[in-house]
């Protein structure tokens, strides 16, 4: 599709769409949303992309291939999930470490949770990114 009015619509639209699909990460902790919502969300906006510009643009703008994206997703939320065993908890147990002040109230306190967010948001990204471009090449 050589859409001049869609692919204009579409270089703001996919970096509104990425911007808040890490929106979407990060709030996932206490509210609605995650690393699986986040990583679909961030797929439309490759979908979108691709549509306007292209396959072939759509994955030189990924950088990474989608199937890297999903294995090291996998690796990163397995890791976070055996961090709390080196601490003496069961798998995929909650640990917080904070990173900047002595007590948590003057830090910033960061979660193996979020890694594993991370790692759905990365396996999710990668695992649909993977069938859309298969898809397409398919057709």
């Amino acid at each position: 599709m050589n859409s001049i009015i869609l692919q204009t619509a579409t270089r703001v639209l996919v970096a509104l769409i990425l911007v808040f699909s890490v929106y979407m990460l990060l709030r996932g902790h206490n509210y609605p949303g995650g690393g699986f919502i986040a990583g679909l969300i961030a797929a439309s906006a490759f979908a979108l992309f691709a549509m306007a510009w292209g396959m072939e643009a759509a994955q030189s703008a990924l950088r990474i291939p989608p199937g890297n994206l999903a294995v090291s997703g996998v690796a990163l939320a397995g890791l976070s999930g055996l961090m709390a065993i080196f601490y003496g908890d069961g798998p995929f147990s909650g640990q917080w470490l904070t990173l900047i002040g002595a007590k948590e109230e003057d830090g910033i306190v960061i979660s193996n949770v979020l890694f594993f967010d991370i790692g759905v948001y990365l396996t999710v990204l990668g695992a649909v990114l993977t069938l859309i471009f298969a898809l397409e090449e398919a057709s």
